[in-house]
């Protein structure tokens, strides 16, 4: 991270000065951005990111797509189902772009000072950031925004701003966050994440509760109209006060971008092919396998690109709810494990597609991937009898087969297990001696297309004694068990950055496992992993962050608490082609928004539409 400038001696009076708005007498000279990288990719001067056209044409429609439904406009609270596209409508103090993960550019707000001693950020707001009503964005809408979002948002936000103690207005245009703790250097970007809210509209709405009342923003759109649960519309801001700013030029050039609700993703793949929107993710290795040999893609109307990408993937996983007894046992859980068999499902039924997935910060320098190094064993050794011995002498891979689909020699390690950890075999089901109870294990999905893969795992269970079911429900339902810990093993992505911090809170802590609506899918409530995630929260640089990183992905391996499931290292993407690109793609991402309308594309393209569909 850029240092920054010694502090001088001031004036007398100067010191007076500055005592009375709450800064210390330190000079600190303001910067463009933050990193915790070696510096900044972009510097002071620059004019736009290098994935956009700084001159793409504005107007036209996009149109995308969702699952499931929504019943609010306020993405930020626990309550309720929020729009898709919400984000739209609102902008944060800064922003990192898509090929500088590691840095924070200046939007709402101009620049930022940051003392040597990490002990506060200061931001600087631009005097023309404005609402969509023309009102100023001022520091007193910043310092609501943050007491708001850590008192009534989403248990998410208490985790990570748990360090912030104070935001106070030094003047209209100025803000102060202050912080406990020992000194963090990722804790003035979390601030720099910090959507900003409409104090004077907010006001008047209560923010604890859902609102299908369009809230007032300051992005570059805002509400148009909308059906719940069938579609919503949101248009750009002609008048937009960011448009000018370097992080948004030649960004957000639709003039309209609707988004239509789909049932499921099977559904929305057909209304893809019929042309009913415009763009897609692709999700599922069948459909990329087997799903757009349709007309319109053999035309060249529709194109496809695999896009590999350079994001941490994060760990993909069967996730066991450790709240449920029959799966507080380590044994038991590694166990389960033996009875996936990767290989011959991604052989059967993901066309090979994918690579098994090892570690929770995969594809980055963050995963475990050799035995521990001398820095890592300064932080497990004290943790030594509390965490698993493997740690210490083994690199964790999950189980393997050979794809024939014989998985005998696993099942029988899994036998082993499950009788090492007290559980009996009667009358074909596994009993738990303590409770005469057989062991049964629900599934929680909410999407179908899983169904596939959970069957033939069920099917190994089934060998194992264990009496496994799936339960496929509702978006709307499902989110609301997974919020309440309602399920006994669920399909989960713990996302990662390059830059893990305070949000691990909020995945492992063991204060967040009593917390509905907290990531704390697992339950874990271990001392030891409460410990480890503090070495990443207060990591000093980037060095000690990977160490740190290491030594906890390690120790949740080997506690078994998750079935790793696969990766790929691409986008798979489709569109049908009506859009113009800029000449580079963003490292970390597709730059979705960086594309637009191209009018001489869409005019040729539009009429074949009307005549699309699958044959």
């Amino acid at each position: 991270m850029n240092k920054s400038l010694i502090a001088i001696c001031a004036a007398s009076l100067l010191i007076q000065v500055v005592s009375a708005v709450g800064v210390s007498a330190q000079n600190l000279t303001p910067r463009h951005a933050m990193t915790l990288g070696d510096k900044p990719k972009y510097g002071p001067d620059f004019k736009h990111l290098d994935y956009v056209n700084p001159n793409a044409p504005k107007g036209g429609e996009v149109h995308l797509y969702s699952i499931g439904g929504f019943d609010s406009f306020n993405p930020y609270i626990i309550k309720g189902d929020p729009a898709t596209g919400s984000n739209l409508i609102f902008e944060t103090l800064m922003s990192s772009p898509a090929d500088d993960s590691l840095s924070e550019y200046g939007l709402i707000a101009e620049s930022v000072e940051v003392p040597d001693d990490l002990s506060y950020v200061i931001y600087n707001l631009r005097k023309e950031a404005r609402f969509h009503d023309g009102s100023p964005i001022t520091a007193d809408d910043v310092v609501f925004s943050f007491t708001s979002l850590k008192t009534k948002g989403q248990p998410f936000y208490r985790y990570y701003y748990a360090n912030v103690s104070k935001a106070e207005k030094l003047n209209p245009h100025r803000v102060k966050f202050s912080f406990s703790g020992p000194p963090n250097r990722e804790l003035p970007q979390i601030v720099g994440q910090l959507p900003v809210l409409s104090k004077a509209w907010w006001s008047k709405n209560d923010f604890s509760k859902t609102t299908l009342k369009p809230p007032l923003g300051s992005g570059p759109y805002k509400v148009k109209s909308f059906e719940p649960g069938r579609f919503i519309i949101y248009e750009r801001v002609k008048n937009y006060w960011g448009q000018n700013i370097p992080l948004r030029v030649g960004q957000y050039n639709f003039d309209i971008v609707r988004y239509d609700y789909y049932r499921d993703q099977a559904v929305a793949l057909e209304a893809f092919k019929a042309g009913l929107y415009d763009f897609r993710f692709e999700g599922s290795s069948k459909d990329w396998a087997t799903g757009y040999n349709f007309p319109a893609r053999k035309r060249g109307d529709v194109k496809t690109a695999l896009l590999e990408h350079s994001r941490p993937v994060g760990m993909q996983a069967f996730a066991f709810n450790t709240r449920r007894p029959q799966f507080k046992n380590k044994l038991v859980r590694q166990a389960l494990s033996y009875a996936f068999d990767f290989e011959w499902s991604n052989r059967q039924l993901f066309y090979g597609q994918y690579s098994r997935t090892t570690s929770y910060f995969e594809n980055s320098d963050l995963a475990a991937t050799s035995l521990p190094t001398t820095e890592e064993l300064k932080i497990l050794e004290p943790l030594r009898g509390k965490i698993p011995d493997e740690v210490f002498k083994e690199v964790y891979k999950p189980a393997q087969t050979d794809g024939s689909g014989n998985n005998r020699r696993n099942l029988r390690k899994a036998a082993r297990l499950l009788k090492q950890a007290g559980w009996k075999i009667s009358n074909n089901q596994l009993i738990d001696p303590t409770t005469g109870k057989p062991m049964e294990i629900e599934f929680l999905l909410v999407s179908p297309a899983f169904e596939r893969v959970v069957s033939p795992f069920i099917r190994n269970l089934k060998r194992l004694g264990i009496k496994g079911r799936i339960r496929t429900v509702d978006p709307a339902q499902y989110q609301n068990r997974v919020r309440d810990f309602d399920y006994d093993a669920i399909v989960s992505t713990f996302a990662q950055s390059l830059s893990p911090g305070n949000e691990q809170r909020n995945y492992w802590n063991s204060k967040a496992a009593t917390r509905a609506g907290s990531r704390n899918l697992i339950g874990i409530q271990d001392p030891a992993i409460d410990a480890l995630v503090e070495k990443i929260v207060a990591a000093k640089d980037r060095k000690s962050l990977v160490v740190a990183s290491r030594a906890l992905d390690r120790v949740l391996q080997w506690n078994h608490f998750v079935v790793p499931q696969w990766h790929i290292r691409a986008d798979r993407i489709a569109w049908w082609d009506k859009f113009g690109q800029p000449a580079k793609r963003p490292s970390f991402g597709i730059g979705f928004f960086s594309w637009w309308v191209d009018v001489k594309k869409a005019a040729a393209v539009q009429p074949k539409r009307q005549k699309s569909g699958p044959k």
